[in-house]
């Protein structure tokens, strides 16, 4: 139990920043579909979607390989992170070098050739923060929560506060036809969404120089077996990685790539545009899967040799099921009020896959707790495989369905990637390292809370009787929780 408390306590702390800072950052999505049509918003999703392959290649997998190997015995701890710190300076060059002389050419690729200019932005932002990765990863080791929250909410303040100023003010003063030095110096008309990657840039820019002390501990004259031992370990986790991002961000892509021939550019980006901002919906459960995600990885291989670890994990899924089962029937129960968050109702035609996507997420999460099996074993290839079975999950239903149910068959086919993924990755995980998940009450949580909304969705009701009957069905399942669970909250407090 006390280690649970210190993993409650780190995620919370982890939360602060990443799920607090986030949901600022999200609160910029009613900035953004106010000011930008779905096409102009189907661009942001889709650099986005194109810009998470690159996230995960430029960190080659090496964060989780640095938690793996710092923890070994007799592991020098300052050679191992300047080696890992030293191969990432030499990768991340070579790729700003590639991505500034070779702008023109990506351009064409992805079909943005009238904006280059956007490959370059981007791919300068995720070259910095593949380079403030390690030293944010060496924050965690040393449960130093508090200097990473700060961190992160510099990084996002800054991030907010140029989005304030690009968009909230520069381009709807500018398009009202004022005109003072602010405006006059630092507006384009050209630039139009391109503000938003522009903000992205400078935020990156300056996570990185408060990170940059970390650097002095950086090995320009890497050892190279110990660098081959890490990305023996760490390659597997970057293709799952890889892999993961196909599940997660490659429908956006799909979707224009299907669509477009049919329907037209400006109509194939409006459908993605519409998918992004739905999206972001089921943002609440994404927010705390990543500040989980923070606090458990850690957690895992510290606890890994220790008597009980079994039962410690089993006890993390339960208490994370009960979470996110919450958090499903919240956004669902008040989805009416959420909608507002798409500044233009255009958006609103795509309410409808939001449940999808919400258990979708749910599946996600329980895959990351699953994965603990193959991490703590050294069979991070078998992170690979089930990525890639997802991956090939997502491609095969996105090409089956997208053409006849457009950005709803897209949804449909992450919420079966990651539902396959799951069920694999737990059957695989039994047969290497057995843990005693409590599966009753774990699908249980998860069905009741289905149910509870599909109970919702009868009687046809509307305002402040609809509100009020949905608040007694969040209470309904708050207080079975709490009976089921006293003794377990008692133990915890």
């Amino acid at each position: 139990m006390a280690a649970l408390k210190k993993l409650a306590g780190q995620t919370a702390i982890y939360g602060l920043s990443s799920m607090l800072g986030r949901f600022l950052n999200y609160l910029l999505v009613p900035l953004h579909t106010t000011q930008f049509i779905t096409a102009d918003y189907g661009v942001i999703t889709e650099i986005y979607a194109l810009s998470a392959f690159f996230a995960v290649l430029l960190t080659w997998g090496l964060e989780t390989a640095y938690f793996r190997y710092i923890n070994e015995q007799n592991t020098d701890s300052n050679k191992v992170i300047g080696n890992v710190l030293g191969f990432l300076s030499y990768s991340t060059v070579i790729f700003f070098i590639i991505i500034i002389f070779g702008q023109n050419l990506l351009a064409d690729w992805i079909g943005y050739e009238q904006n280059p200019e956007y490959i370059v932005w981007m791919g300068l932002a995720l070259g910095f923060d593949a380079l403030s990765a390690i030293p944010l990863a060496k924050l965690r080791k040393d449960e130093k929560s508090v200097k990473f929250a700060v961190i992160n909410f510099l990084n996002i303040g800054v991030n907010i506060g140029l989005n304030l100023f690009f968009i909230g003010y520069l381009i709807p003063e500018a398009r009202e036809g004022t005109s003072n030095w602010l405006i006059d110096t630092f507006y384009n008309p050209a630039i139009g969404v391109g503000y938003v990657f522009i903000a992205n840039l400078i935020a990156s820019g300056i996570k990185f120089i408060a990170l940059s002390p970390t650097f002095r501990l950086v090995h320009f004259k890497l050892d190279s077996q110990q660098i081959k031992t890490l990305l023996i370990y760490a390659l597997p986790i970057m293709v799952a990685g890889f892999a993961g991002i196909i599940n997660e961000t490659l429908d956006r892509r799909l979707i224009r790539v299907i669509l477009e021939p049919e329907i037209g550019e400006t109509a194939a980006k409006s459908q993605v545009g519409i998918y992004g901002g739905v999206y972001k919906l089921s943002i609440v459960i994404t927010l705390f899967i990543q500040a989980f995600r923070y606090a458990v990885e850690p957690f895992f291989f510290s606890r890994a040799k220790q008597q009980g670890a079994a039962h410690a994990y089993a006890d993390v899924m339960n208490w994370f099921t009960i979470i996110v089962s919450g958090m499903f029937l919240f956004v669902l129960m008040y989805l009416d009020l959420f909608k507002h968050f798409l500044g233009r109702e255009e958006y609103w035609k795509g309410l409808h896959i939001v449940p999808i996507l919400l258990l979708a997420n749910i599946f996600l999460g329980w895959t990351y707790n699953l994965s603990v099996w193959y991490k703590i074993k050294n069979l991070t290839i078998y992170g690979a495989y089930l990525a890639v079975v997802g991956a090939i999950i997502t491609v095969v239903l996105n090409y089956m369905l997208i053409p006849e149910m457009g950005y709803e068959g897209a949804a449909w086919a992450t919420f079966a990637a990651y539902a396959s993924m799951c069920y694999l990755s737990y059957f695989f995980g039994q047969k290497h390292n057995p843990i005693p998940y409590d599966l009753k009450r774990v699908l249980g949580y998860l069905a009741y809370a289905v149910a509870l909304y599909g109970l919702s969705t009868i009687p046809d009701l509307e305002g402040w009787i609809k509100y009020t009957l949905n608040t007694g069905i969040l209470l309904v399942f708050l207080f079975t929780v709490l009976t089921i669970e006293r003794k377990r909250i008692k133990q915890l407090l």
